[in-house]
Order: structure tokens, then sequence, then C-alpha cells
């Protein structure tokens, strides 16, 4: 099975930071506004920024874990994608459900060059359409650009040979 590019670290630590300090602003900051500025407010401002700090380093046990344990292979017949840090996720897509390949790359994916798969299947994008889950069935976070037109070019060959009766 193939891993994903090692930026995907950066994606999912980006991810998990950002969570953490909106948490942290809406949850701790307002409780010290308007609060008369002693030693003791000031002390307390600083223990709140513990948790913070742990759940920092927790964000980046499970950065590495995910990334670790997020898998994918092109069988024969079909994409596997396996995933999981506290719960394992395994998808077997087969390719006769494939229906479109996207390849997005925003601002950070450019910066460090990788690019997102997103794979659109028959019946999974009426289910996301009625309020299901927001990304792809197919959904491959970071792969090298080299890697995503590859394996473009091979979903869509397979794509093709299926309509064409190959």
């Amino acid at each position: 099975m193939e891993k994903l590019h090692k930026g995907a670290k950066w994606k999912f630590r980006i991810e998990s930071y950002f969570g953490l300090i909106i948490f942290y602003l809406c949850f701790f900051i307002p409780f010290f506004i308007g609060v008369k500025q002693d030693s003791l407010s000031s002390s307390i401002l600083w223990l709140s920024l513990v948790p913070l700090l742990c759940s920092l380093l927790i964000a980046e046990f499970f950065v590495h874990l995910s990334y670790k344990n997020w898998k994918y292979e092109l069988t024969k017949d079909s994409l596997r994608i396996e995933k999981g840090v506290i719960i394992k996720k395994y998808k077997s897509i087969p390719y006769e459900r494939v229906q479109n390949v996207d390849i997005t790359r925003g601002i950070v994916a450019r910066i460090i060059g990788f690019s997102t798969i997103d794979i659109q299947t028959a019946g999974y994008s009426a289910y996301a359409a009625k309020g299901g889950m927001g990304q792809s069935e197919g959904h491959i976070p970071a792969v090298s650009m080299k890697e995503a037109e590859k394996i473009r070019g091979f979903l869509v060959k397979k794509i093709t040979g299926k309509k064409q009766g190959l």
C-alpha cells in the first residue's frame, strides 16, 4: 500500500492546530475580558496556556499517527483506502462506480508540493447532497503532484475502458 506525501503531516497539523486555537480563543480568552488585571488573574491567564500546550502535544501525536495509518492502493479491480487512528476505516471503491476524478492544490499544498485527489462515485454524490459527509468517497488528502496525475490517468483509463466495454 502507498503512503501519503510527507506534506500530509502539515495538512493534518494545520487542521488540528486551527481547531485548537479557535477553541482556546472562544473558551479561555473571554473569561479574561473585563477582569481586573492583578497578579492572580495574570497567573490564571498563564495557567490557561497549560491546557492549550497539552492539547497541542496530543494533536501532534495524533498528526503523526494519522499520517502513519493513512494508506491507499490501486488494485486490479478497485481503489483501497485504509485510514484511522482510534477507529480504523477500510474502503474499497470498485472502478466501475467511479464517475469523476478531481485534483486540487490549495495554497499550502502548492507551497509544500502535494495534491489532493477526490474521486466521486455513483450513488455517493446523492448521499452527500442529502446532508452526508462533505468529502468525496475516494478522498486522498496528499500525494505528490506527479502521483496525482498518474492516479487520475489510471482511473480515467479504467472509466473509459468500462464505458466502451473493454
